[in-house]
């Protein structure tokens, strides 16, 4: 099974930046999408063979998160249940017979980490929210986590440290997904990889110059790591100033 995940960083402006030739080109049995900023009679795209599911936030051209899937799921969850309230759209959790599927846009904690402190809470109930589904069946989540974990996923990391998205606290609460039992399915099958990421700054010539950040994941129940096949960065694959992320799973 293939499974993409992309933040479009607005789906209107990806949609007129050949978005529809990377969908159909990579074909993908599940593809997530973060960041979309629009509600459903926004977007002029329906994608031939797949269900769609929404979850727009309630401010209008902000966040945002959706799933296509080929495969209808059990169920569809919008948010994290009652552990926090979602009203920005971030969460997205289908059933299926074997695993849960999670798309998330975790909050960015703003340049002057205004949003920090919510941030901390978030994270502690994302994973009280992880070990309710994994009382049932092992997930698999991706998207745009909003952090680089450790110094191999970041270009200036010296630079960086205590900057929104690379700040210890968030870095430790990345490390605690990971103590729980979570595979960064990236750098599992790529531990000595270093400068691949999947985000880059419009200033600077960030992108050219490839200073960038790796802040977009497919994490994965330790239970599924033997059925890993493949992980993918697409960072040839423009549109966005994120690149789509992707893995193939036996499931």
């Amino acid at each position: 099974m293939k499974m993409i995940s992309w933040n479009v960083a607005g789906y209107r402006a990806a949609l007129k930046k050949g978005f529809k030739d990377f969908f159909y080109e990579v074909d993908a049995d599940i593809f997530c999408l973060q960041e979309v900023k629009a509600e459903r009679n926004q977007i002029e795209f329906d994608a031939d063979a797949y269900y769609e599911y929404l979850n727009p936030a309630e401010k209008k051209g902000y966040s945002g998160t959706l799933i296509y899937t080929k495969n209808k799921p059990l169920s569809i969850s919008y948010g994290m249940d009652d552990f926090i309230e979602d009203n920005e759209g971030r969460v997205i959790t289908l059933e299926f017979d074997n695993f849960y599927l999670i798309t998330i846009y975790t909050p960015n904690t703003k340049r002057d980490l205004s949003r920090l402190n919510y941030r901390m809470i978030w994270e502690d109930k994302f994973l009280e929210y992880i070990k309710f589904l994994e009382k049932e069946k092992p997930v698999i989540i991706c998207g745009d986590l909003n952090v680089a974990h450790t110094e191999d996923d970041i270009k200036n990391a010296k630079a960086n440290i205590g900057n929104a998205g690379f700040t210890y606290e968030e870095r430790d609460k990345f490390t605690n997904l990971m103590k729980y039992g979570l595979i960064d399915t990236w750098r599992f099958l790529n531990p000595e990889v270093d400068n691949k990421y999947t985000w880059w700054s419009y200033m600077g010539r960030a992108r050219e110059n490839n200073t960038g950040w790796r802040i977009d994941y497919f994490l994965i129940s330790n239970i599924l790591k033997n059925n890993l096949r493949e992980a993918y960065i697409y960072d040839y694959i423009l549109g966005s100033d994120h690149c789509p992320v992707g893995i193939e799973i036996d499931l």
